[in-house]
């Protein structure tokens, strides 16, 4: 008993999809830090669930998805939490406090945080301060929450054990110790040392082992650090909208060349796009890096605390600096963080750029800093231009720079018809900022620029999506507006295939777009499945309804077209249709479920309560999926 006590570690665990959530399960753990607190921060999917009882305290940081998803790095810790055998008390000794990142615009608004904080209650631990709601929606993003429920927080550890932070909660070390050590470490290397080990490989081989040795850095299972399940190439780019309409929706036909690839309907791929060329040396030359030296990446010891910053791995081989920034960094697409501004503070050297520097990332400063950076969505090159007398070390950049993430689209196709061919629908994003800058979607807009003549290696990663494949015998209702009909055209794909061996059961598809004439999405597949007893035929109990909402005056969308077709679609449910929803995220979903709900009360003769009751069944039961994205 005579040895000194340990200092108390407060475990933080994130789970994140975009990034939002390691930022700030981060900047608190940077917070406690300079509190005097160690801290060990990890993502969800890094954390064995079976230890949780033996942690003191645990802060969840944790984003909500589509529509009251969870993120993928959650899916496991979650699953383990619903085990029924554990206990009332099984966390008695845990201490926990749950912030949740949100877009209150969405119906099942921050549901991640509320279940979590809910079930932790149920499972017997308890809450340090109540639950913080992180919301998209406001003026300064979910840091507008996050401000407040921090103070909170540290008040309430250090009145719960004054030992946490040895000076009171309001007592900070000075952020420039904090400074000394990024979390990386460079070496650099010989340029012929790096270039003679990859002499004599496939093309795809090389970009394989890049992938791996670049991005072994970003945290989490599921972030495209694992090599890619195969490489593809782009065999057909062929435009589906109408010229000068006012989108560009592409039809991707993508071939794999390395391995061959396996994939059901209703399944995601996930591509990790190339950056534009310009922009990548622009970020070279503006940082003072030699793009042709070879370097090695590894995590700076910090002795017991390297663990807590999830570098596990080191680059095996040395890589050339230029292909690790095209591969691991995002330098002209995403906007960095309020941290990347805080620490070019401290190596700016004109005086008036220091003071703004401090001045965003300050809290006084954190709206202008909003308006200024992500409402902008200003990129890191940018920035770095708008400060000129800031150098900052590559360790602090490759730290910094929101990595390179890949990009999930929904696959068209039906693997038993193509069978090795992945078939994307997409729209190529672009929007103007309300600065007047035109910005375009990084993947969409890479890949539009393919050119199927040249061999450009796209890598891919497969995942399940939230749309799992019917079995041929099951009736099914789709409803998919604009690119949400692409996991729908692989679910006609299949079942006209397996309706040529047996019986299929009815699919009736709504499908919506702004103009008959300018995106009507794949026109003739549907129209050709509708007819001579087609799966999408109405004598094989099906049917296919499009919504045209810019055609008349008055405007008309997916779901005027469900309760115009509300007999049949109860005659479906009745005989046991699953329900599958896909497309934007915004008021569509919602909408929809509210046709259902007053269809199901019309032709069903209930009230509307009962009707949702009745959904809400469907939905328990796996009957009623959506997959939606913003």
């Amino acid at each position: 008993m005579g040895m000194e006590e340990k200092p108390k570690k407060i475990l933080f665990l994130y789970a994140s999809q975009t990034g939002n959530a390691i930022d700030a399960a981060e900047r608190v753990g940077r917070e406690a830090e300079r509190r005097g607190c160690p801290v060990s921060l990890l993502s969800i999917d890094d954390f064995d669930p079976s230890c949780l009882p033996e942690q003191e305290i645990v802060i969840f940081v944790v984003s909500t998805t589509g529509q009251g998803d969870n993120p993928d790095s959650i899916k496991v810790f979650w699953k383990f939490l619903l085990q029924r055998n554990l206990t009332q008390n099984w966390l008695a000794s845990v201490s926990y406090a749950v912030f949740g990142l949100g877009d209150s615009s969405y119906q099942k608004y921050n549901f991640v945080a509320k279940k979590l904080d809910k079930r932790l209650s149920d499972l017997g631990a308890t809450a340090i301060v109540e639950r913080g709601l992180g919301d998209d929606q406001h003026p300064s993003g979910y840091e507008g929450a996050l401000d407040p429920w921090m103070s909170t927080l540290w008040k309430a550890l250090y009145q719960k054990d004054p030992k946490l932070f040895p000076k009171g909660p309001e007592c900070m070390t000075s952020n420039t110790s904090l400074m000394d050590q990024p979390k990386v470490q460079i070496t650099y290397h010989d340029v012929d040392e790096g270039a003679l080990q990859f002499s004599s490989i496939p093309d795809f081989k090389l970009l394989e082992m890049q992938i791996e040795s670049t991005r072994f850095i970003l945290p989490g299972k599921l972030s495209g650090k694992h090599p890619p399940d195969c490489f593809l190439k782009m065999g057909k780019n062929d435009p589906l909208s109408k010229a000068d309409c006012g989108k560009d929706v592409r039809h991707f036909e993508l071939e794999a060349i390395s391995s061959s690839i396996e994939y059901e309907v209703g399944d995601v791929v996930h591509i990790l796009p190339g950056q534009d060329a310009a922009a990548v040396d622009a970020f070279i030359k503006r940082c003072n890096l030699n793009p042709e030296s070879y370097i090695r990446v590894e995590p700076r010891d910090n002795k017991e605390n390297g663990q807590s910053h999830d570098l596990r791995n080191t680059l095996k081989v040395p890589i050339r600096l230029k292909t690790f920034v095209e591969l691991a960094m995002d330098v002209a697409s995403a906007s960095p963080r309020r941290y990347f501004f805080e620490v070019m503070s401290y190596f700016a050297t004109a005086e008036h750029e220091k003071e703004r520097l401090q001045y965003f990332a300050s809290p006084e400063g954190r709206d202008d800093l909003y308006e200024y950076n992500q409402k902008e969505r200003r990129t890191v090159l940018e920035v770095l231009e708008d400060f000129p007398s800031v150098q900052m070390p590559f360790e602090w950049l490759v730290q910094l720079v929101p990595p390179l993430k890949t990009r999930a689209f929904s696959i068209s196709s039906s693997h038993s018809v193509h069978p090795n061919q992945v078939h994307l629908t997409v729209s190529v994003v672009s929007w103007t900022t309300p600065y007047k800058r035109k910005r375009a979607g990084l993947c969409s807009s890479w890949l539009a620029g393919v050119d199927p003549q040249k061999r450009v290696l796209v890598p891919a990663w497969f995942q399940k999506g939230s749309l799992p494949a019917p079995p041929p015998s099951l009736p099914v209702i789709v409803v998919g507006p604009g690119t949400g009909c692409a996991p729908f055209r692989g679910f006609v794909e299949e079942r006209a295939l397996q309706s040529q061996s047996g019986p299929t059961a009815p699919l009736l598809f709504f499908f919506g777009c702004r103009n008959e004439e300018n995106d009507f999405l794949y026109r003739d597949f549907w129209l050709f499945h509708s007819q001579k007893g087609g799966v999408l035929s109405e004598e094989k109990g099906g049917g296919f309804f499009a919504a045209f909402s810019r055609d008349r005056p008055q405007k008309i969308y997916v779901q005027h077209k469900m309760r115009e077709q509300s007999v049949k679609i109860w005659n479906l449910l009745t005989e046991g249709a699953a329900v599958y929803v896909a497309g934007s995220a915004n008021k569509m979903p919602s909408d929809v479920l509210l046709a259902f709900e007053e269809i199901v009360s019309k032709e069903g003769g209930v009230p509307k309560e009962a009707a949702v009751r009745w959904l809400r069944a469907l939905e328990k039961a796996g009957k009623y999926h959506v997959e939606a994205w913003s």
